[in-house]
């Protein structure tokens, strides 16, 4: 039954030539293909899972009162085939009165066959689910008209039986599915400290408990609720289950089924975390330990320097240390997993500053050894020359030399005398006018 099917109906006017013995033969035998596919349909209807679930189940809102209808429609389309058989049955009847039929058995064969030969008796709804208006006594049809109202009966009806039928298919299994996946996430999460009130993910998992409760019992009450039609669709069950509020439901778990798990690694791995934490904290304090002594060391050494304060070591992250390890001590996993994330950082942090901290302190030291460096570099390199006596690079080089291993030292004094030096070994080193020798020019380093 449906379009263009069992309930196509018997074509024609309800006036028009009188049909002959073998065109009445051929529309009888087409009626009879006809009734045939009505019944079947029909009795499909009557037994479809569906619709023997729509009759057990406490429907609720928009279900219901389709349902409502669609029960309705049914049993009229029973009154309306029952009357398209009866007018089948009689049609029969006077064909076979006699193997030639008469001229007046012929016209009231087609009569019958096309004009509103059909009379529907005591109605006790409207005329069709499309046609508002009061309840009829009775009502007189051609054969076409019939099936058309039957059409117009059994698509609605299937349309509602159908969709309900595709979305209990679909939506509470899935659900039932997913509320098993929340149950195991929730005993993992209660094994690692997450718990409502406690943790967000707790709270989380509780909204989510409550919210798939709802949406299977709306399911299961209101699966009309549930169903989106196809866009231009005419044809019964055109579309598909709505699953946005699943969808967003599944979302959610998984993102905290991700949380719980980032909690879980954090049972795992804490040990090892601390113990890194702890190794990057003591070598932040070694090396905070070694600013300050080569602060007091620069102060005794240079001279007219500035030296950066260095500062203590970092008692805040050792107390949140501690906190962390009493968290791991108690199993609140879910409150160690954050403070680990962020004293992870903060201990690298701490370890960068201290190590900028004894950059900076000991800067002065590393120019007065440069400084000692370039010295003793020009030295040797006029002593390769044989130059090593000249009385001015000697006075020179002991001026620079005492300035740099004398203490205090005056860096920007002594930097000055190796500058010096340099400009009387480049003098020196000026290439020979037979094109032997070193090839450095004044400046040269």
């Amino acid at each position: 039954m449906g379009v263009a099917g069992p309930f196509s109906g018997a074509a024609g006017t309800p006036h028009g030539p009188v049909m002959d013995r073998d065109e009445v033969d051929r529309a009888l035998a087409r009626l009879g293909a006809e009734h045939e596919a009505v019944e079947t349909s029909l009795l499909a209807l009557q037994d479809h899972a569906g619709r023997r679930l729509l009759e057990g189940a406490e429907l609720t809102g928009v279900t219901k009162d389709r349902w409502a209808a669609a029960e309705q429609s049914i049993t009229q389309l029973w009154t309306y085939f029952d009357a398209y058989s009866g007018a089948l049955t009689a049609m029969r009847e006077l064909r076979a009165r006699r193997r030639w039929s008469s001229r007046e058995d012929l016209v009231e064969l087609t009569g019958r066959l096309r004009g509103r030969s059909v009379t529907v008796a005591g109605q006790a709804v409207p005329p069709s689910p499309d046609i508002a208006g009061p309840a009829l006594l009775s009502e007189e049809f051609t054969l076409q008209e019939l099936v058309a109202r039957m059409n117009a009966l059994y698509a609605s009806s299937l349309d509602t039986i159908i969709t309900a039928d595709a979305v209990w298919s679909a939506l509470p299994a899935r659900i039932d599915l997913l509320s098993a996946e929340l149950r195991r996430t929730r005993s993992l999460a209660h094994s690692v400290g997450v718990r409502p009130g406690e943790h967000p993910s707790g709270d989380e998992l509780e909204s989510i408990t409550a919210e798939l409760a709802t949406l299977r019992a709306q399911v299961v009450s209101d699966p009309l609720a549930f169903w989106r039609p196809a866009p231009g669709s005419s044809a019964p069950g055109g579309g598909r289950p709505d699953t946005d509020r699943y969808d967003r439901a599944a979302r959610d778990l998984e993102d905290v089924r991700r949380e719980i798990e980032a909690v879980l690694r954090v049972r795992q791995d804490s040990e090892e975390r601390l113990l890194r934490l702890r190794d990057v904290l003591s070598r932040a304090d070694r090396t905070l330990a070694e600013a300050r002594a080569a602060r007091g060391e620069v102060l005794a050494k240079i001279a007219a320097s500035e030296v950066p304060a260095v500062s203590g070591p970092p008692t805040a992250l050792q107390e949140r240390l501690a906190t962390a390890a009493e968290y791991r001590r108690h199993s609140r996993w879910h409150r160690l997993s954050p403070l680990l994330e962020s004293l992870e950082r903060d201990a690298e942090d701490e370890l960068h500053r201290a190590r900028e901290s004894l950059t900076a302190v000991t800067a002065p030291l590393a120019v007065r050894a440069e400084l000692r460096g370039r010295l003793d570099a020009y030295k040797a390199k006029v002593a390769r020359h044989g130059l090593a006596e000249d009385p001015l690079l000697i006075e020179r080089y002991d001026a620079a030399r005492r300035m740099l291993w004398s203490a205090p030292c005056d860096l920007r004094v002594a930097e000055q005398a190796v500058l010096r030096y340099q400009q009387a070994a480049a003098e020196v080193l000026v290439p020979r006018a037979d094109g032997h020798g070193l090839q450095d020019s004044r400046g040269d380093s």
